[in-house]
């Protein structure tokens, strides 16, 4: 007998991952299929980690809309969910009078699209927010703050698979059908699955899954944009992101610092084909570098511990204009299939709204009933270097793995990166490992701490050295031993 879904999410990013966890909320056996090996290899882990205001959007626009809500609940969703958000404002950086009016005009906006604290403010208190910046005035946007957009995304699958979803990693749909009474059979690489609802949440893959659901017609293109992170010492010269003046489709590059003290430098703006590719040329580090220098004067090359770059999927129309989210269900193509095309920036902000905006979608459409078992609330593995002496030698006490560093640069311990490994949707990576503990994110980036880990992982999970993988399908570390014992 055939097992059959309520509902299957196609995509396990940040906004697959918060439709899970909302439709939770109701008594529906839910699943989702995530082609990666976890929740946040593509979009939903390679951005700027920055919960925007919504000013940056036409009002009457889901973007807008969204993003504010987004803003407005992302302390209450930290507090559930134990993932780092921390409210410290942005300043949009000007210095001639067409910045002052296009700032106006964006305050303007901001406020018809329900953002609020958005205030001009002269250099002077430019210099009191951010004294390192280089600017004549700003726009400070007070409610604007970060994310760890690692953590949120987990945070968000692991709370939905505590609620009852079910999660499949190395999953990539290939074929979706429906048969005469309305059951969609989803071909995967390990198998097929049958559902009554399908959503389309697959981010960059939105307009292929789109084509499969027979809703065609949607033209996505990537821009992808190039990051370089700085060492944690220049963050105490960074309390907020600081942005140049936006122009009508692009933000800018900007200087972000992030919930663990880093600062981020970028992005900037590629439109690409290929959706696969995340390499940095050079010349695009020395551009982002350059630019953002006009705005932040503290970037050197020996701060220098890492660069990454995502794609943003972007939904146009035949002209190339960037277009609105779009969240439908098409009932004359494709009956109890909610599609999602051109989740972008802000998604990462707006993904729970986004959610719930789906659901009242599918509301409309059959009754749900509600989870009496729900549980909001998610416990995230706890940061020993975070923690007080006296809770660090309590915690020592009660367990000697806190005892033992593995990951000297950040300082996380065997008893984190044992909870990491053992993590509840069964993540077995080596970067599932760093990015539920920091581990191999500080200045050596690994050198010291990564071949211990990799040992970690085949002693609990009964893994050969050739089967342990860094991130993707077909990453291993190793291939074989050097040397053979006689």
């Amino acid at each position: 007998m055939k097992q059959l879904y309520d509902v299957l999410i196609i995509g396990g990013g940040v906004v697959g991952s918060a439709i899970a966890r909302e439709m939770s909320r109701y008594d529906l056996k839910i699943g989702v299929l995530e082609k990666n090996l976890d929740v946040c290899y593509e979009t939903s882990g390679r951005n700027s980690g920055v919960v925007h205001g919504g000013f940056a959007y036409d009002t009457g626009s889901l973007k807008a809309k969204l993003c504010v809500e987004g803003n407005k609940i992302m302390g209450q969703l930290a507090k559930e969910l134990d993932f780092k958000f921390i409210r410290c404002g942005k300043v949009l950086v000007g210095n001639t009078q067409e910045d002052m009016d296009t700032l106006k005009r964006t305050i303007k906006q901001g406020e018809a699209n329900g953002a609020s604290g958005l205030e001009l403010v002269d250099k002077e208190r430019l210099h009191e927010l951010v004294p390192a910046v280089v600017g004549e005035f700003a726009m400070f946007s007070h409610n604007s703050g970060i994310v760890d957009p690692f953590n949120y995304t987990i945070a968000l699958a692991e709370n939905a698979h505590a609620n009852g979803v079910d999660y499949y990693f190395d999953h990539q749909v290939t074929a979706i059908e429906r048969d005469d009474d309305g059951i969609y059979s989803l071909t995967t690489s390990h198998g097929v699955f049958h559902t009554r609802w399908v959503v389309n949440g697959a981010g960059l893959g939105c307009g292929h899954i789109s084509d499969l659901l027979g809703i065609k017609g949607y033209k996505i293109i990537g821009s992808k944009g190039d990051y370089i992170i700085l060492d944690k010492r220049t963050g105490p010269l960074l309390p907020m992101p600081v942005y140049p003046v936006p122009s009508n489709t692009y933000m800018g590059i900007h200087v972000t610092n992030t919930t663990d003290g880093n600062v981020i430098i970028g992005p900037n703006a590629d439109m690409v084909t290929d959706f696969t590719y995340y390499g940095v040329p050079q010349e695009n580090m020395d551009y982002l570098a350059e630019s953002a220098s006009g705005l932040w004067p503290c970037i050197r090359k020996q701060d220098y511990i890492r660069n990454y770059s995502g794609i943003l999927p972007k939904w146009v129309d035949d002209n190339g204009a960037i277009q609105d989210f779009r969240i439908e269900i098409r009932d004359e193509i494709a009956p109890r299939a909610i599609n999602l095309v051109g989740i972008e920036s802000p998604g990462l902000t707006a993904a729970v709204p986004i959610a719930r905006y789906a659901i009242g979608l599918m509301a409309e459409r059959e009754k749900l009933e509600p989870n009496p078992g729900f549980q909001p609330v998610r416990r995230g593995i706890t940061r020993f270097e975070e923690l007080t002496k006296e809770e660090q030698n309590r915690l020592i006490r009660e367990n000697p793995d806190y005892g033992e560093v593995i990951c000297r640069c950040e300082k996380v311990t065997r008893a984190e990166i044992l909870a990491a490994i053992h993590n509840p949707l069964g993540v077995g990576t080596m970067a599932g490992i760093k990015y539920r503990t920091r581990s191999m994110m500080g200045r050596c980036q690994g050198g010291y701490c990564q071949m211990r880990i990799a040992q970690m992982i085949e002693e609990e999970l009964g893994k050969k050295e050739t089967e342990v993988q860094y991130a993707g399908k077909g990453s291993q570390m190793f291939f074989g031993k050097v040397r053979q014992e006689a």
